[in-house]
């Protein structure tokens, strides 16, 4: 059975800053066929370099990336880009999440996620 956010034939692009290859193979694996097309990046810096030339519908961003945190990268994608969704991922917990959520996220999913609830953040941002 297809849920109903996702009768739309246009492909949604998910745009996935996440420095763990492991975490990426996974959040993948847990999005494929989905009519989603997903893109990667490891670092902020390479972050802003692809949105300088592309438009996501959504952003699943971590909070600890190797130049800086994802937290203080939601301001840069909010004024930027403010359209985009932002579910922000981490293994913080709370602190994490109130800090992101007041910056400016969408949703955020706590370190480790069910593929439900990554599923669940996403398709609820898309048209």
């Amino acid at each position: 059975m297809t849920s109903p956010a996702l009768k739309s034939t246009k492909t949604q692009k998910i745009f996935i800053i996440e420095d763990e290859g492991e975490m990426c193979l996974l959040l993948n694996l847990m999005l494929d066929g989905k009519k989603m097309e997903l893109e990667h990046v490891q670092t902020i810096a390479a972050a802003k370099e692809y949105l300088q030339k592309e438009e996501p519908a959504i952003i699943i961003l971590d909070n600890r990336l190797p130049d800086g945190l994802g937290v203080d990268f939601i301001g840069f994608i909010r004024k930027n880009h403010p359209s985009v969704k932002i579910v922000m991922i981490s293994g913080y917990g709370a602190s994490a999440k109130d800090l992101a959520l007041e910056k400016g996220a969408d949703a955020f999913l706590e370190k480790p996620f069910t593929r439900g609830e990554l599923y669940r953040s996403v398709t609820a941002f898309v048209n």
